[in-house]
This record gives structure tokens, sequence and C-alpha cells, in this order.
């Protein structure tokens, strides 16, 4: 490689730039340039000073787009793996999400969660495979005390579209033990979904042992 290159390389280092400028300038391997450049006195100027500033910034959101891009890909991915969701795909999610998160015990139809799609569905589980319809359904919320009551009560209200004259006693949970910041992590509180029967055992303790009996069936057949 000629001198004139390792001229014009000790020039460009004694005038402040980095390495990888004076590679991308010259198209000189790094390597080759420490070898030229290690005796050569090096103070960064402004400009490297300044991309030395910003080098973290920028590559925080380099990581990030990265990062958002991938997530994107794999949705996309992932929407095209579920496709449309059939009444059997339906039954099946239903009875995973009862197996996780509702009561199997005095015979009562309830589940518990703060996720507003899992509360949704679990609604669409009940009306569209289990007969149900809205007048079926009691919600119950449990807060801390940092929260709105009536704001809570109202969001939960458009989310599920049940009437507020179906919502039960509020539990405020004013327990000393409990952190901000785990308060915090509930912006809408937990929501306790329990169903009635108004009359028709149908819809509630037969129901209920026939989730049940699902469930068992289920299990029946995972053993290993």
């Amino acid at each position: 490689m000629g001198t004139g290159l390792r001229e014009k390389a000790i020039n460009l280092r004694k005038q402040g730039w980095s390495y990888s400028i004076i590679s991308a300038d010259l198209g000189v391997a790094k390597s080759t340039l420490s070898n030229w450049l290690k005796d050569v006195p090096y103070k960064p100027n402004d400009e490297v000073r300044k991309r030395i500033k910003e080098g973290p910034a920028k590559s925080v959101v380099v990581r990030h787009q990265k990062r958002m891009a991938s997530i994107e890909k794999m949705h996309d991915i992932a929407d095209k793996e579920i496709g449309a969701i059939s009444n059997r795909d339906l039954m099946m999610l239903g009875i995973g999400l009862y197996i996780g998160e509702g009561s199997k015990i005095y015979e009562s139809i309830r589940i518990i969660n703060s996720d507003p799609y899992v509360i949704l569905l679990a609604l669409r589980w009940f009306k569209e495979i289990c007969d149900l319809s809205n007048k079926n359904f009691s919600i119950a919320i449990h807060i801390y005390p940092d929260l709105e009551e009536h704001s809570v009560l109202k969001y939960w209200s458009n989310v599920t579209n049940i009437p507020l004259s179906q919502f039960g006693k509020t539990q405020i949970d004013a327990r000393e033990n409990k952190s901000n910041k785990k308060k915090r992590k509930l912006p809408y509180g937990t929501a306790h979904l329990t169903i009635k029967s108004i009359g028709n055992r149908n819809n509630g303790v037969l129901l209920h042992r026939r989730i049940v009996g699902w469930i068992a069936a289920i299990n029946r057949q995972v053993r290993v």
C-alpha cells in the first residue's frame, strides 16, 4: 500500500479523526491504520467528539427500530398462523381460559382477570359456546385506593358493553402492605366476571358441572 495513503492517514489522524472515519475515507483497513498510526498523537476533534457523544443515543434508536421491525414481522407471521378462529377454536380457548382463571369450586361460574381482552374472550365464550346473554353477566371490580372508582367502572362498562346496573359493589384493597409500584400496574383494577343463572339451572349449577366436565375430559387426554 503506497506511502501516499499512509501520509494522508497520518495527516487525518493529526487532525483528530478516528480510525473508523479514516478507514471509510481512504478505504484502508483499521488493522493497517493501527500499525501506521500507533505513534501519532491523537486528540479527537469537535466532530468526532460530537459523534462520540451522540453515538449511544443513536445506538438506542437503532436497536429500538430493529426491535419494533422484528415485532411487526413476527406479528404478521403469527396472524397468518392463527387465521380465523373457528367455533371449535373458541370452545377450546375458553376452556383453557377457565382452567387458568375460572372458579372450579362451590358450583359458581366466575372468571377473574385484569386484562380486558381476557374478559372479552370470556364473554364471547359464554355467549357463543355456553349460550348465555348479557343479562347473565355480573361484574365486580377490585381496585386499589389510588384509582377513581367511577372512571374504572365506566371503563369496564364500555369495554364489556355490560350496563353499570349489572355491576356489583366495588372492592377497594386498602391493605397497607401493597406497594405503590404494584398499584400502578393495574390501572383499571381486576374484573370479577360472574354468571347469574336467573332461575335457569342450565345457566348455573348445571353449566358449571358441564364446564368442569370439559376440563376433566381434557385432563384425561393430557396425562403423560
